[in-house]
């Protein structure tokens, strides 16, 4: 029987996982049970390198590593439900949707967003609502969320969502300067407060808005 070069890969990516602190069981169930090769554009050797890769409408997607530090970062668990800002390939989306009850995500290019939903559906997962929109003022009557993720950078914390946080709830989204680096953030709600803790820098494109309909 040929090897399997991805699940090689695999093997090694989840060896490597073991070295990051505070990764829980069911994070690395998901990562062992989505094929990340599905979610990626044709040409690309190793599915698990920790680089950005490019996607449909001018968009890419984190690398594995970085994906998995998102999702972890977010602490889900079971029953917990979650929005998400910017769809994209699906491949984070796909992970937290096997740990959690639900996911509510929102992606402003129809292209996109069709080809998440299918991936969706060939792996089984029917706990995600895809929604094409762009997700400016996040999804107040699906409030309030245990979880919020937003793929994109804001100038400040954005007030709209974090209005859409239940109890004991966090946010991660990147702040600062839409044009430079940026700090990816979880705003944990405490009471009637937030406490911030920065996760680390990163890069992301300011949110956008409207949607793409040709795309």
């Amino acid at each position: 029987m040929t090897p399997d070069p991805d699940r090689e890969r695999l093997a090694e990516f989840l060896v490597r996982l073991r070295g990051e602190p505070h990764l829980a069981p069911a994070v690395f169930n998901a990562v062992e049970s989505v094929p990340r090769r599905l979610f990626l554009p044709a040409g690309i050797d190793d599915p698990y390198e920790d680089r950005t890769a490019p996607i449909a409408c001018g968009e890419t997607m984190p690398g594995a590593l970085a994906a998995v530090r998102i999702v972890a970062a977010l602490e889900p668990e079971p029953e917990q439900r979650i929005l998400e800002i910017g769809t994209g390939s699906g491949y984070v989306t796909a992970l937290l949707a096997r740990i959690v009850g639900h996911v509510t995500t929102f992606e402003r290019y129809r292209r996109l967003l069709k080809a998440a939903a299918q991936r969706f559906r060939d792996l089984g997962i029917s706990n995600v609502t895809p929604i094409f929109e762009d997700g400016r003022d996040g999804f107040a009557s699906g409030s309030p969320y245990h979880r919020i993720v937003i793929h994109t950078a804001f100038p400040a914390p954005p007030k709209q969502f974090l209005e859409q946080l239940g109890v004991h709830a966090s946010l991660i989204c990147a702040i600062g300067p839409g044009d430079g680096e940026q700090m990816l953030v979880r705003l944990r709600k405490v009471g009637s407060r937030f406490e911030r803790e920065d996760l680390g820098p990163v890069r992301y494109q300011p949110i956008a808005f409207g949607k793409a309909d040709v795309l």
